[in-house]
C-alpha cells in the first residue's frame, strides 16, 4: 500500500496556548474559548478548517466550522459547560469542492467555456455522495445535472453556483488530508466564584466587644450579618489552628510576648495539636461546622487558610524532625524575610530525604478541611514550597473535588507569581496593593487582564492585607479608601478587603516608612467599633451591589482604559459582549483636590451611534447625566465622593414614540 502525500495545510500560531500547551488555559463554566489559529496552503487551492472540542475524558470530538479573519487567521469559538478539563484543537485542509465553485464562478464572469469545468465538478461531487450519508442521493443528482447535455453549460454552471450545491459541499468534503497538531491544547474549567468573588478576611479571635476577651466561633456567627450587608460571599479567616507558645510573638510584633498575647495565627502547632485541629479559645470541629452551615445561609462560602509552617511545638517537630532542616549545631533555623524575622516559625524542608511522606501530609491537611465542607483556601507564601509540590497536591485535589478554590498570596517576582497561576491555583494576589498612578495602574491592568497572562492567571486586587498598610492608605484619609475600593471592585472580577480595618479606616503604621500596623491584629485581639460615623460599609456595600447587578464587571477580558485630559483622573470601562451593559467608572486618583477633565469614549466600541444622546446614570450617588459625542466633561470631589460608576444607556424609541433607556 502506498504511503499518502504529507497534508499541504500548515497550522501555525494556535491560541490560546499557555507555554505551548504544557499548561491549561482557565475558563469558568459557561464561558466560552475562542480559539484561533493561522491555517494555510501552498497555492491557490482554498483551504477550510475547523475547531474540534470535547470534555478530556470524551472519546469522540464536537466541532464547529471556523471562520477566517483574513490574511490566513482563523477563529472558531465553543463554550465549556462543566467542571471539568477540556481539550481542543483545529483541522484543516484543503477543500477541493470550494476550489472548483470558486472558479467556476470566475469562468462563468469572463463567460468562457465551462463544459470541462461541469464534468470536473460531476466528479467531485460523485466522490462527496461516495462518503457522504444521506445527502449522498442529492449529490448523485447534481452529478447527473452536472453531466447532462440538455441544459446549456452557462445555464447548468450558474444552477451549481446556487446554496442547495454550495450547503451540500461544505457538509461533505474531502478531509483524508487534513492536518492537525499533534497534540491538543486543554482548558481547566472551574466554577463561576474562581472568576468572580467577593473576599472578606477577618480574624474570628477579633469577634469582640473587649479585646480582654478572646472572640470565638459562635461570636462569628453573630458577625454574619455585617458581613453579608456588605455583600460579600467568601469570608476567609486566617489560621485558625492551635497557636505554639515557644518564641510567640507579642504586641507589635515584639520578639517576646506579654502575659495574654494571643501569638499570631500563622505560628501554628502546639500542645492541642497541629493543622488538622482548632485553637481551642476558638471552639471545637462542631463549632466550626455550625458557623460554615450559618454562613451558607447568608450565601456566604468559608476560606480558610493553608499555612505549610509549624512551630518549635508543633506534634511534627518531635514526630518527624526530618521535615526540618537542621544547622550544625542541631537546631532548626527560624523563617526569615529579612528584614524581617519569624522566631515563632519552623519552614518546612521540601528538599527532604522524606519528601514523599512530607507531601502526603500536606495533602491530607487539605483534604481534611474539605471533608469539613470547605471548599475555598488562601494560601499563604506558596511561592516558598516547591512549584512541583502545588501541581501535584492541586491535581490531587480536583481529581475529587474540582470545585475546590486556591487563592496564592504570593507577594513576588512576577514570573514566580504566573508560574503558580498556571500550576493550577484560581486566583492570586497582585502588586494592585502598591499600584496609585494613572501610568501605573494602566499598564500593569493592561498586561493582566489584556494579554497572554490572562488565560491562566486570575488577579485578585486587595487594597490591603493584615501585613500591608500601602502609603497611600496611610495619608490619604478616607478619600483614598474610598478610591481604592472602587477600584479594586471594578477593575478585577475578584477582589478582597482585610477588615474591619479597611472599611474603618485603619492607617496607623507602627512607624513611619513601615507598612505594617501599629498594633497589628496578627498579633492582638482588637475590638472594633463597627458602628463607627466614619465607616464605608455603606459604600463597600453599595459596590458589591453594583457588581452583582452588573455582568460587565463580573469579567476581566474586557477592562478598556479611555483617556482623559488629565492625569490624576482615571477612566476604564467594562462591557458585555452584546453592550448591553456597559459600565464606565472614573476615578480621582488624588485624594486631597479637586480634579475635572474631559473624558474621550469610542462611541463605536461602546456601540452607540454618534449624534445619539446616552444616559450616564451614576450607580453609587443616583445622579444621571446625558451625554452626547465622544468628549464630556467629569469632576469629582474627593470630599464627597472620589469615584464615578456610570452605568451607560442607549436611548430606545417604543412604538407609542416614548423615548426611555437601556
Amino acid at each position: 500500500m502506498k504511503k499518502p502525500a504529507p497534508p499541504r495545510v500548515v497550522i501555525e500560531n494556535l491560541r490560546p496556548s499557555v507555554d505551548g500547551g504544557r499548561f491549561p488555559v482557565k475558563r469558568s463554566v459557561g464561558e466560552s474559548v475562542t480559539v484561533t489559529a493561522d491555517i494555510f496552503a501552498d497555492g491557490h487551492d482554498m483551504v477550510e478548517a475547523v475547531l474540534l472540542y470535547r470534555p478530556a475524558a470524551a472519546k469522540e470530538w464536537a466541532e464547529t466550522r471556523m471562520k477566517p479573519l483574513g490574511n490566513d487567521r482563523w477563529s472558531g469559538e465553543f463554550t465549556v459547560d462543566s467542571m471539568e478539563r477540556y481539550e481542543y484543537t483545529v483541522q484543516g485542509w484543503v477543500d477541493r469542492l470550494q476550489t472548483w465553485r470558486r472558479d467556476l464562478e470566475k469562468r462563468l464572469l469572463a463567460q468562457q467555456d465551462v463544459s470541462v469545468d461541469l464534468l470536473i465538478g460531476a466528479e467531485l461531487m460523485e466522490a462527496a455522495a461516495a462518503r457522504a450519508g444521506e445527502d449522498g442521493v442529492r449529490l448523485r443528482s447534481w452529478a447527473a445535472s452536472l453531466r447532462s447535455g440538455e441544459v446549456p453549460a452557462l445555464r447548468r454552471g450558474r444552477q451549481a453556483l446556487g446554496e442547495e450545491l454550495d450547503e451540500l459541499m461544505r457538509r461533505n468534503p474531502d478531509r483524508s488530508a487534513a492536518a492537525q497538531p499533534e497534540s491538543p491544547l486543554s482548558v481547566s474549567v472551574g466554577r463561576e466564584k474562581a472568576r468572580f468573588s467577593s473576599w472578606y478576611e477577618m480574624f474570628p479571635r477579633s469577634c469582640t466587644s473587649d479585646a480582654e476577651r478572646h472572640g470565638n466561633f459562635r461570636d462569628c456567627e453573630q458577625r454574619l450579618r455585617y458581613v453579608a450587608a456588605m455583600g460579600f460571599d467568601i469570608l476567609y479567616l486566617p489560621p485558625i489552628h492551635p497557636i505554639g507558645k515557644t518564641n510567640r510573638k507579642g504586641k507589635n510584633n515584639s520578639p517576646a510576648a506579654g502575659p495574654g498575647d494571643p501569638g499570631s495565627p500563622w505560628a501554628i502547632g502546639a500542645v492541642e495539636g497541629g493543622h488538622k485541629e482548632i485553637h481551642p479559645e476558638l471552639g471545637v470541629l462542631e463549632d466550626l461546622q455550625r458557623l460554615r452551615t450559618a454562613a451558607a445561609g447568608y450565601g456566604i462560602e468559608l476560606a480558610l487558610d493553608l499555612a505549610f509552617q509549624a512551630t518549635p511545638d508543633h506534634p511534627w517537630v518531635k514526630k518527624h524532625p526530618e521535615w526540618f532542616r537542621h544547622r550544625p549545631d542541631g537546631s532548626v533555623q527560624y523563617a526569615e524575610n529579612p528584614p524581617k524575622k519569624y522566631q515563632d516559625i519552623y519552614p518546612l524542608d521540601f528538599e527532604t530525604a522524606e519528601w514523599q511522606s512530607l507531601w502526603s501530609e500536606l495533602r491530607d491537611v487539605v483534604f481534611f478541611w474539605i471533608e469539613q465542607g470547605i471548599r475555598v483556601f488562601r494560601v499563604d507564601n506558596p511561592h516558598t514550597k516547591p512549584f512541583a509540590f502545588w501541581e501535584w497536591v492541586i491535581a490531587e485535589v480536583r481529581k475529587q473535588y474540582p470545585e475546590t478554590i486556591f487563592l496564592a498570596e504570593a507577594f513576588t517576582r512576577p514570573k514566580v507569581m504566573y508560574r503558580l497561576a498556571k500550576l493550577g491555583f484560581d486566583q492570586s494576589y497582585t502588586y494592585f496593593t502598591w499600584r496609585n498612578t494613572k501610568s501605573e495602574l494602566t499598564e500593569y491592568v493592561t498586561e493582566l487582564m489584556r494579554g497572554e497572562v490572562a488565560e491562566y492567571m486570575r488577579p485578585n486586587f486587595w487594597p490591603n492585607t493584615p501585613d500591608i498598610l500601602p502609603e497611600y492608605l496611610q495619608y490619604g484619609g478616607r478619600a483614598a479608601f474610598a478610591a481604592r475600593a472602587v477600584l479594586a471592585a471594578t477593575l478585577s472580577s475578584s477582589y478582597g478587603i482585610y477588615g474591619p480595618a479597611f472599611e474603618l479606616l485603619e492607617n496607623r503604621p507602627i512607624e513611619p516608612g513601615h507598612e505594617e500596623y501599629l498594633h497589628s491584629e496578627k498579633y492582638e485581639i482588637r475590638a472594633w467599633n463597627l458602628e463607627s460615623s466614619e465607616s464605608l460599609a455603606e459604600l463597600i456595600a453599595r459596590l458589591n451591589q453594583v457588581r452583582r447587578e452588573n455582568p460587565a464587571l463580573q469579567f476581566n477580558h474586557n477592562v478598556c482604559f479611555h483617556d482623559v485630559d488629565n492625569d490624576q483622573l482615571l477612566a476604564y470601562s467594562k462591557s458585555t459582549p452584546d453592550g448591553a451593559n456597559t459600565i464606565l467608572v472614573v476615578v480621582n486618583l488624588d485624594p486631597y483636590h479637586v480634579q475635572s477633565g474631559w473624558v474621550q469614549l469610542p462611541l463605536e466600541l461602546l456601540k452607540i451611534k454618534p449624534g445619539q444622546t446616552y444616559q450616564a446614570h451614576d450607580l453609587l450617588g443616583n445622579a444621571r447625566y446625558f451625554w452626547q459625542g465622544e468628549r464630556n466633561f467629569v469632576q469629582l470631589d474627593p470630599k464627597l465622593m472620589p469615584a464615578h460608576v456610570f452605568a451607560l444607556r442607549r436611548r430606545v424609541r417604543t412604538e407609542r414614540d416614548f423615548d426611555y433607556y437601556l
